[in-house]
């Protein structure tokens, strides 16, 4: 958005709508995005979003000490005090600090945007996903490919989610080599993203300008709904069956407990797969909201020690007294240090297995093997209630198991002595993971 695309758009607006409050929200991608939102706010609107300085610019949104100070002295003066906003700036730029690893690595603006149209909010998430395709240091062709995609699908919109089907395709142009007249000609054997071919489907519904031709047609052929039609007929959320927000409590209650509230239901019910890693990864570690946040983020050095406030009254000194070495199981021996009481706590180092050359993935138990305990479904090892060498009987408890609706007790096969455990409290295993042998 320029500046003279502000002063158009909002003054359009507002002469079509005089009582109509208008809010305007942008990125600082190119640079620009402080000039526009003063143009914004001169020709009408009642709103624009900023962000405090330590916080803004480049993807974020524009500087709000700029806006404050450039307005100053003017009919459209804020009335805040860019002294009152420093402190906020100091008191964020060192909250961002504790973030710096997950920074996109952007340095500066790019005004490119104008050229390619990537929304500001997607920008870095691209810049990332480029990364983990295998495309760094190809990011400029990616740019170049996100303009050609959003033609080959029309010229549409570029907002979550039809904006990721830009990305998606994009990428996919980068990483195969195609120009876009490859990619219309070749749509039908191509193994195209699936949001791609979605889209075509008509799952994001109709683009303003229609589906363009032969995209996709050449698209669609020998692709089909589950249902077996070739697309959508109108609005795809016309079709959807209304969720049932009771029977998602209740599932979420027997999984998780009578605790869970409207909110966690509403989560579920838009992000079932984080809601689910959320809570089991709560139920396994407890609050985290009770770190601090950079032990959080960053792992605790050996010697380094910290104070928890975990309740009014309840504070703790904790120190990292040791990391053993790696065993067999790829394990490693923790010991801390609480008010002086030693704690001692084993637990699985899965990069120090990868680094070895043998990755994360379990051996199976066998069926052939009687003494073999395996999982019986993929979930999180909440209790180990054995250790290598004890004596169990046939039916005694010696795991438990934490999936999405239910805890899955684990009991010995056969009478014996437990030879080998290869898991620990917190691991994350497959159906058939070998557990543990009994001999």
């Amino acid at each position: 958005l320029t500046p003279k695309a502000s002063t158009m758009l909002i003054g359009a607006l507002r002469e079509a709508f005089p009582d109509t409050p208008i809010h305007v929200h942008t990125h600082d991608t190119a640079g620009a995005a402080v000039a526009s939102m003063l143009a914004a706010a001169e020709a009408g609107a009642d709103i624009v979003d900023c962000a405090v300085d330590s916080m803004s610019g480049m993807t974020s949104q524009p500087s709000m000490g700029a806006i404050v100070a450039s307005t100053k002295g003017t009919p459209l003066e804020t009335g805040m005090s860019l002294s009152a906003l420093e402190v906020l700036n100091e008191y964020w730029e060192g909250v961002r600090a504790f973030y710096q690893p997950f920074e996109s690595g952007q340095l500066t603006g790019s005004s490119d945007v104008y050229l390619n149209e990537i929304p500001g909010g997607q920008y870095t998430n691209l810049l990332f996903q480029s990364k983990q395709l295998g495309l760094t240091g190809r990011f400029s062709e990616v740019k170049k490919a996100y303009k050609e995609a959003n033609l080959i699908l029309g010229d549409i919109p570029k907002v979550t989610p039809s904006s990721k089907v830009v990305g998606d395709l994009a990428q996919f142009m980068v990483a195969q080599g195609l120009s876009s007249e490859e990619v219309v000609a070749q749509a039908e054997s191509l193994s195209l993203p699936s949001s791609v071919i979605d889209y075509f489907q008509g799952g994001l519904g109709v683009p303003p300008g229609g589906f363009p031709e032969p995209m996709r047609t050449n698209t669609l052929k020998g692709r089909s709904l589950p249902d077996g039609r070739a697309s959508y007929d109108g609005r795809p959320g016309a079709e959807l069956k209304d969720y049932n927000l009771e029977e998602a409590g209740k599932l979420l209650r027997d999984a998780y407990g009578c605790r869970i509230s409207e909110q966690d239901v509403l989560s579920y019910a838009m992000y079932p797969q984080v809601f689910k890693d959320y809570s089991d990864h709560k139920i396994l570690y407890g609050d985290m909201g009770k770190l601090p946040t950079n032990i959080f983020l960053n792992p605790m050095k050996v010697g380094e020690e910290v104070l928890l406030e975990l309740d009014y009254g309840r504070s703790f000194f904790v120190r990292l007294a040791s990391i053993g070495e790696v065993d067999a199981s790829g394990a490693r021996q923790i010991v801390f240090e609480v008010n002086g009481e030693r704690w001692f706590i084993k637990t699985t180092d899965d990069k120090a297995l990868e680094d070895a050359g043998g990755g994360t993935r379990r051996p199976k138990a066998s069926p052939a093997e009687p003494g073999n305990v395996g999982a019986p479904m993929p979930g999180v090892v909440v209790d180990v209630r054995v250790a290598i060498g004890d004596q169990v009987k046939e039916g005694d408890v010696i795991f438990a198991l934490s999936a999405m609706k239910m805890e899955v007790i684990i009991k010995a096969p056969r009478d014996g002595k437990l030879g080998s455990i290869t898991v620990n409290e917190g691991d994350s295993v497959e159906g058939d993971d070998l557990l543990a042998n009994i001999v």
